[in-house]
């Protein structure tokens, strides 16, 4: 996040955010002020803390104790290599107080903001292929149209290998609680306010164990499954919790995945990529994953399927659901009391969950 503007980075884990200048800036610290004062007992508040980065109040240097900056959570910090995208949220990017030029202004940036309810601001990939990050500018926000901005916004969750489709998961995930909290407040609006995406750029092959027999390391794993198509696991040290309930799956599994990844090297090397995929849904969270991996449809007995699924199935809830992601609201300058549901920034969330679906689907 050192790449956003006036944001500096503090060894303490914390980002140092310049105030601008008034009415904005003031604005702004107020509004941290308000959500994060501990006196606040409205549950509304106490639940927006949630989505945004943690406040720890403003800080000034030393050497210029008139500069004041914002003193906030780093939500970067805790990733190897983050992946970052900045999108501003809301069908106006000026408030109801702004001039007639600065709604001209605001308006000719992106004129289809009231239509698509978002911009991406700018994005920052890594790309596990050139060990590498790809930046894009604003510009490249505001030259996405309704019928590029899926391409446009998916490019984020590319790693040069691969879409990470349990990012776009999790990250859907994430903006419905955000879009729920919406729908239950009528006390502010925001304008010319972003979320915040961040996510693991590095990911590796992990071990799936099931009682001590393992499935896949990492020092096997073929390479073709890495340019082929999604990686079979992304998150780190995935254990199958072997319960007594679930932990009963024959010997046979282990036998038939062993051969199944003696297949799947076989029809990597070939060169065969049919697409097998397995479907693994968790109907809680009504969420789906998909895990696709090349080989041949003519070496699929019938017995390998299903046991592979019964692995997945039994894979603890918790580490299907949470892809390494945060989704933080910020940037406050623009944010006002009201007494109505803030219909820009909710149409803005929807359509952008709806992007985010069909990038999914696809």
């Amino acid at each position: 996040s050192a790449s956003l503007l006036g944001i500096l980075q503090h060894p303490d884990g914390t980002v140092l955010k310049q105030l601008q200048p008034p009415p904005r800036g003031p604005r702004e610290q107020e509004f941290y002020n308000k959500v994060y004062d501990s006196e606040c007992c409205d549950s509304i508040l106490l639940e927006l803390r949630e989505y945004l980065p943690k406040y720890f109040g403003v800080w000034s240097p030393p050497t210029a104790p008139n500069d004041t900056y914002l003193k906030l959570e780093d939500v970067t910090r805790k990733f190897n290599k983050p992946c970052i995208m900045d999108v501003k949220i809301g069908q106006k990017s000026y408030d109801p107080y702004a001039s007639a030029e600065k709604i001209q202004q605001q308006v000719s940036k992106y004129p289809l903001m009231e239509e698509i309810g978002f911009l991406v601001l700018g994005m920052r990939v890594y790309h596990v292929s050139s060990d590498s990050y790809e930046t894009q500018n604003q510009h490249y926000g505001r030259s996405l149209t309704k019928e590029t901005v899926k391409d446009g916004i998916s490019k984020f969750f590319h790693s040069g290998y691969c879409l990470r489709k349990d990012v776009v998961a999790a990250s859907i995930q994430k903006v419905e609680k955000i879009l729920e909290w919406f729908e239950g407040q009528t006390q502010l609006n925001f304008y010319a306010s972003s979320l915040l995406f961040v996510y693991e750029g590095s990911y590796q092959v992990t071990t799936v164990r099931l009682s001590d027999v393992t499935l896949a390391e990492k020092r096997r794993v073929p390479k073709g499954l890495l340019s082929g198509g999604d990686v079979l696991e992304y998150n780190n040290n995935i254990h199958v919790i072997n319960s007594t309930e679930n932990g009963k799956i024959e010997a046979s599994v282990s036998k038939g995945l062993s051969k199944f990844y003696a297949l799947h090297k076989k029809a990597c090397s070939k060169g065969h990529h049919s697409q097998l995929s397995l479907k693994v849904e968790n109907s809680e969270q009504d969420n789906v994953w998909k895990t696709s991996t090349c080989i041949t449809q003519e070496h699929l007995n019938g017995n390998v399927l299903p046991q592979l699924e019964k692995v997945f199935y039994h894979m603890p809830a918790e580490t299907k659901e949470s892809a390494n992601v945060e989704v933080r609201m910020i940037d406050f300058a623009h944010v006002f009391p009201s007494n109505t549901k803030d219909e820009g920034y909710i149409y803005g969330l929807k359509n952008l969950i709806t992007v985010l679906q069909n990038i999914l689907d696809n």
